[in-house]
């Protein structure tokens, strides 16, 4: 399978990398400038390195070609390597893809088998580019991310919006291929950051949609399940998260912290009552917490099958002996792990050991 890659910064080169790991075989078409992700690095990165941090996230297992658009000469080469591709993978602003000979109607008329994945940030009538950070606000996000009520709003540490997005168009090009097989026919697949990100409010979009009561922030706690999310700090300084979803695993909570008489009593002893009087529990279990062994709650909690888990750093999470499968190994080229964007397995293949390195500017 053929993929052109003309997306830059994270959703669409997201589906690539994801495409690349499947075993396609993915060209990335660079301006001349290359993806300005290749300039986004962070205080710890060595200025002049070739590849940043940030444009190794979603490219391995690409090549790279440089095509200015702009020119005649270039367009014709698009042409060609579309004319042979089975996917492409565009993110330009609406209207862009036409004044660059790169839109669907254009690329199609020359392979009507072609799968054209479109990523813009409003939809195509809309002339608004789209940014994660922005619609991270302007869809709710940033409002219930807050600490709590009356706290400033907080965008989320990762770029949230563009990867929902990139896993809708995945889901859509998969379809698409589906369809491919028995018509024969391609198409144009559109996916916006907008309705991408209105999709993922699930639960606190219906809350408002079913009662009327706007959803408020509660730090990292549930709307709707007590213990939930919130993090406590035990006796050793281990901080650990509760995700209590039944009556019956807080009896076991309950009897691993000595407390049993919690389980009966009857502002905690169902999750609606435990909902109704969440401050009081969580100021219990706080003050309980910081009188036990962290390490020692959550081996008990594991044992009952009661759902904790240690707070983790980002490090701390991909060192553990759990996240290797999720690791590719470093290359020549970029002496480095890499993160794989495909976190399913099949029994009908195997997982791909390697892949190329993300790619210098214009390698092939």
């Amino acid at each position: 399978m053929r993929v052109l890659e003309l997306a830059s910064v994270l959703a669409g080169p997201q589906v690539g990398q994801f495409l690349a790991e499947l075993g396609a075989e993915v060209l990335k078409i660079e301006a001349p400038a290359g993806d300005v992700t290749r300039t986004w690095r962070t205080a710890a990165e060595v200025p002049d390195a070739p590849v940043s941090a940030y444009f190794s996230a979603v490219n391995w297992g690409k090549t790279s070609r440089v095509l200015d658009l702009t020119t005649a000469a270039g367009q014709a080469e698009l042409h060609a390597l579309a004319a042979g591709a089975d996917i492409v993978l565009a993110s330009y602003k609406p209207g862009d893809a036409e004044k660059l000979g790169a839109d669907y109607a254009t690329l199609a008329a020359l392979n009507p088998r072609l799968l054209y994945g479109s990523i813009t940030g409003y939809g195509p009538a809309s002339p608004r580019a789209g940014y994660d950070a922005v619609l991270q606000a302007e869809a709710g996000f940033m409002h219930l991310n807050a600490a709590g009520p009356g706290q400033p709003a907080q965008k989320m540490p990762v770029a949230l919006i563009d990867l929902l997005t990139a896993h809708q168009l995945k889901e859509a090009l998969l379809l698409a291929l589906y369809q491919r097989e028995r018509t024969g026919r391609g198409a144009l697949l559109e996916v916006s950051l907008h309705d991408s990100a209105l999709a993922s409010l699930v639960n606190q979009g219906t809350a408002w949609l079913v009662t009327g009561h706007e959803p408020q922030p509660l730090g990292s706690g549930h709307p709707s399940i007590v213990p939930y999310g919130t993090v406590y700090t035990a006796a050793d300084g281990t901080q650990l998260l509760l995700a209590v979803g039944s009556d019956g695993q807080f009896r076991q909570l309950c009897a691993v912290l000595s407390r049993p008489a919690w389980a009966t009593n009857a502002r905690f002893s169902t999750n609606p009552a435990r909902v109704a009087h969440r401050h009081e529990l969580e100021e219990l279990l706080s003050q309980r917490i910081a009188q036990v062994s962290g390490a020692a709650l959550l081996l008990e909690l594991e044992k009952c099958a009661v759902p904790a888990g240690a707070v983790r750093t980002v490090g701390e999470a991909l060192s553990q002996p759990a996240a290797r499968a999720m690791l590719l190994p470093p290359t020549a080229g970029f002496p480095h792990q890499g993160l794989r964007t495909v976190a399913f397995r099949c029994s009908a293949w195997s997982v791909a050991d390697a892949l190329p390195g993300p790619p210098v500017l214009g390698h092939r």
